[in-house]
């Protein structure tokens, strides 16, 4: 298995009137992420996993410091590619491990057709593989958001700011733009998140005011549990 790149995330819910000064100080010394829109956005649609017993919520909502989560995300409505990934924490650190799939994967996933993974070369699909069969993880939970990214090379720093969050409860129609999050009902917050490597540049730490917010424990999967 490939070694984990452990990175620092920190996280704040913030106002209208504080996202809008953070982002006019950031555009002036951080680049824009290739992937955004003219407004500098993207969509993210994700489907998060839990089994029976919500265990990936409940160890989000418990603070676990060693957890993990695993979800199918796309952007844009883009389904030329999507990853699936597991997110996880060490002793408070974070980290990614993702892989692409098609959309014919995807629904065998969704299906519960799951016995090609076992056979698969890649270890996170073994992975997944396992855990639906012996925790009796499934497909759970739709999330629907908007992103605005920037990016701020010395320290691999990503600040970003999600909004627009909705949920699609308990629909597994990933594909569908129709029918999940359109009808759904909205988390209605402003999610700053800075991840970075072993340190925080000063002039990042000045810009968003670290000292002068508290730390957030916000989950977009957990705030969209609450309605089902």
């Amino acid at each position: 298995m490939e070694k984990l790149k452990l990175r620092h995330e920190i996280k704040h819910e913030i106002s209208i009137s504080d996202y809008i000064a953070l982002r006019n100080r950031l555009k002036f010394i951080a680049q824009k992420d290739s992937n955004t829109d003219e407004r500098g956005r993207y969509r993210i649609r994700s489907l998060y996993f839990d089994n029976a017993d919500d265990k990936a919520l409940k160890e989000k909502i418990l603070g676990l410091n060693n957890r993990e989560k695993f979800r199918i995300r796309y952007y844009n409505g883009d389904i030329r590619y999507i990853k699936l990934e597991k997110k996880g924490k060490i002793n408070g650190l974070c980290y990614k491990r993702y892989t692409p799939l098609t959309v014919g994967q995807c629904e065998q996933i969704i299906n519960g057709d799951i016995k090609w993974m076992r056979f698969s070369e890649n270890s996170l699909l073994v992975e997944l593989y396992a855990k639906m069969n012996f925790q009796q993880l499934r497909p759970r939970t739709l999330v629907d958001y908007i992103r605005e990214p920037y990016i701020y090379k010395p320290g691999n720093v990503r600040v970003t700011f999600d909004s627009g969050i909705t949920t699609g409860l308990n629909s597994k129609e990933l594909f569908n733009q129709q029918t999940a999050a359109m009808n759904s009902h909205a988390v209605k917050k402003i999610i700053m998140e800075v991840k970075f490597d072993e340190f925080l540049p000063e002039i990042i730490r000045d810009i968003i005011q670290l000292g002068q917010r508290q730390n957030s424990a916000f989950s977009k999967y957990a705030a969209c549990r609450i309605f089902g």
